[in-house]
């Protein structure tokens, strides 16, 4: 099956009990058994939940995994990754990182004995060159989080294989409509399924996939020993998004390229970052590695963060608001939102300005988008 069907369909067979085409809510927290030891597959939610199930099944092969496992966030995702490593491991990733991942990574776990080396991986041979013998993880995203860098997954799989190292990448800007990381060659891929598989702003949750049955065993143990579980009505409505996400991606695809060249053309903005640009460092990168170019657009103005300041809060359409991958539009200044807990010299060494615009283009009308930043820019 292609990727359309099994979006809709792996995992969620009719209900044998009632013939329902949807996979119920399983709203219960523990389940009767015929005697010690013999249950119908489930003994208590935290540790298995059918809707929970369907979804793990689904998103599996959704990413090209034979295992899955869903959290309560995107962070705990992350979290029950790091639990895989031990006290005196070390970790290399990217310099451009959801600044709730970098603070779990600095604040967090290098409490516990992790080291961290955080680098460029747009250049193959700066991960190689901060790889040592003690490393065990490599973590990347892309497209990267605010500023759409585009990884070598391939590249960086193979370096992180040669040195005995797991490859970790967070796909959830580009969701597994448009790239399937563990195809090429990752151990895992995390989600948010926060942002585009659930794609209705009406959820928080998180995933891990793998092909590794080890691996996928001793998550699947900190997943129940830890408990960061989400719930069955959020399992639930991530496998409502996912009915839709072939289609909703077509469209944020499209959208963003409009806005990202109307952007471009306007005399008030200084730059625009967007990986469907030929000039983008990593275009033919992004063209050969994934299907789309994703529906996030990043951009500066001219008169930096006072110009920024003036524009957030002014657009209609666009709602100033966290997160993304939502069927709605939201803009949002990366520096005060998503990443305030990097300091401001890290953000600033890394290329992140203060004035830097992060857009999350939905599925509204592309000519409707362009009109709202039009007349915000005016105001500005």
């Amino acid at each position: 099956m292609k990727f359309a069907t099994r979006a809709i369909h792996v995992g969620q067979e009719a209900d044998p009990a009632t013939g329902a085409i949807i996979v119920p809510i399983y709203q219960t927290s523990t389940y009767t058994q015929e005697g010690l030891g013999k249950h119908k597959g489930y003994e208590y939610a935290r540790t298995g939940n059918p809707t929970r199930t369907a979804l793990e099944k689904c998103l599996a092969s959704l990413e090209q995994a034979d295992h899955g496992l869903c959290f309560a966030s995107g962070l705990a995702a992350t979290n029950c990754v790091m639990n895989l490593l031990s006290a005196g491991d070390h970790v290399v990733c990217g310099d451009d990182l959801y600044g709730g991942t970098f603070r779990l990574f600095s604040k967090v776990w290098e409490r516990y004995g992790l080291t961290f080396s955080p680098v460029d991986m747009t250049r193959a041979e700066n991960v190689e060159a901060a790889m040592r013998p003690n490393t065990r993880l490599v973590w990347l995203e892309t497209p990267t989080n605010p500023l759409l860098k585009i990884i070598d997954i391939r590249a960086v799989a193979a370096i992180a294989k040669s040195r005995g190292a797991m490859l970790t990448v967070d796909n959830t800007f580009a969701s597994p409509a448009l790239q399937t990381p563990i195809e090429l060659g990752a151990t895992m891929a995390m989600h948010s399924t926060t942002k585009y598989l659930g794609g209705h702003s009406d959820v928080v949750g998180g995933a891990v996939l793998t092909r590794d049955a080890k691996i996928y065993e001793t998550l699947k143990y900190h997943q129940n020993a830890v408990g960061a579980v989400p719930g069955p009505f959020d399992c639930w409505l991530v496998l409502r998004g996912l009915k839709t996400l072939a289609i909703r991606m077509k469209t944020h695809c499209a959208n963003a390229t409009a806005v990202a060249e109307y952007m471009r053309r306007h005399p008030k903005v200084e730059r625009v970052i967007f990986p469907g640009f030929t000039d983008h460092p990593q275009h033919e990168l992004a063209k050969k590695q994934m299907c789309g170019f994703g529906g996030m657009v990043s951009f500066e103005l001219k008169g930096g963060l006072d110009a920024a300041m003036r524009l957030l809060g002014r657009t209609k359409l666009f709602s100033l608001a966290e997160s993304l991958g939502g069927v709605e539009s939201l803009i949002g200044h990366p520096a005060t939102m998503t990443h305030a807990s990097i300091p401001a010299d890290v953000r600033r060494s890394r290329g992140l300005s203060d004035g830097l615009v992060r857009l999350s283009v939905g599925i509204e009308d592309a000519d409707d988008l362009c009109a709202d930043l039009d007349a915000a820019l005016t105001a500005v």
